[in-house]
């Protein structure tokens, strides 16, 4: 078990925010995108990041985009497609849209539009 999946994720919801901003998006954008990703609305998503939910907790009551599948690409040099670990292969399409949030890439394209 690696150790991301007992990690909250409100302790990294900060370096999210750090790297889309630095980058000159905003913390809205991110929250959009997460949004997206698990189907948990703003108040839902406040509250995981209140209670310091485990990404394993958080993964487990998110409702997946259907569209999620679409998310293809390389975070850390691994094939997010390619993850075989269910939860893992979930956090790393978090990582990845934020990337490409990051990136600039325009937010149509990052939700699968």
């Amino acid at each position: 078990m690696s150790r991301i999946f007992t990690t909250s994720v409100a302790s990294v919801y900060p370096h999210y925010v750090a790297k889309v901003e630095k980058k000159g998006r905003t913390q809205a954008e991110l929250d959009c995108v997460i949004e997206w990703l698990t189907g948990f609305d703003e108040s839902a998503l406040r509250a995981h990041l209140a209670a310091e939910t485990t990404f394993e907790d958080f993964f487990a009551r998110a409702n997946l985009n259907p569209d999620a599948s679409l998310i293809t690409g390389v975070v850390c040099g691994i094939r997010v497609e390619e993850v075989e670990d269910p939860l893992m292969q979930k956090i790393r399409y978090l990582d990845k849209l934020v990337d490409e949030l990051a990136r600039g890439k325009a937010m149509d394209k990052v939700l699968r539009a």
